[in-house]
């Protein structure tokens, strides 16, 4: 049986903080046993008409000073409610500046602090399944939280403010969406933590039979 198709969105030409060169190999081993993972930072491929041929769809898009276009937000939010899995990373935060790609993942970004040492705590979840407390060199991400989704929160981090969400999974229509704070760099994608993390998301949003 073939195996199931993900499709990696990045920025290798361009990317003003997170290069998807090395972050591309990491996801494509810890998915390996799972999914045949192309990459590429062809933002059309955000359209409808090529989603649809992917279980699962991993933004990482480096877009902070580009806008996304009408017919790419469509698309990535008729590939989700139709049924899609997505997973936005780190950097794949950057989509949120449309408000509609705000909803589909759950909040919009709203800035960071300074790169540090962060500790993590692991809420229950079967994407964090076996998944220990963590520490991780991160940028602490800030949202503003949508109040209308249902979402589940996945990791959480420490901060002067008490701890603040990290990750967290909901459903959008009859797609899964996951979000993951961790991913700055690709040493960050050698960590156990978030290697288990990505493997057991992507097994939750494309809808992996576990014993498969």
């Amino acid at each position: 049986m073939d195996k199931r198709k993900c499709l990696l969105l990045g920025d290798y030409t361009h990317p003003r903080f997170h290069p998807l060169q090395g972050v591309d190999q990491q996801i494509s081993e810890i998915l390996n046993d799972l999914l045949t993972v192309q990459c590429s930072e062809n933002k059309k491929l955000m359209r409808i008409e090529h989603l649809a041929s992917y279980d699962l769809c991993i933004a990482y898009n480096e877009l902070w000073n580009e806008t996304v276009s009408p017919q790419q937000t469509a698309g990535l939010l008729s590939y989700v409610s139709g049924g899609g899995g997505l997973i936005v990373l780190h950097t794949g935060a950057s989509l949120t500046k449309r408000n509609e790609l705000a909803q589909l993942i759950g909040g919009r970004f709203n800035g960071h602090s300074a790169y540090e040492p962060m500790n993590f705590k692991v809420l229950e979840h079967d994407i964090t399944e076996g998944v220990e407390d963590f520490h991780l060199d991160e940028e602490p991400y800030h949202f503003e939280l949508d109040p209308f989704t249902e979402r589940t929160i996945l990791l959480q981090y420490e901060s002067e403010d008490g701890w603040l969400p990290a990750a967290w999974c909901h459903s959008y229509g009859l797609g899964r969406v996951v979000f993951l704070m961790p991913g700055h760099h690709e040493p960050s994608f050698r960590h156990p933590a978030l290697r288990k993390l990505i493997l057991q998301a992507a097994t939750w949003a494309a809808r992996i039979p576990v014993n498969n």
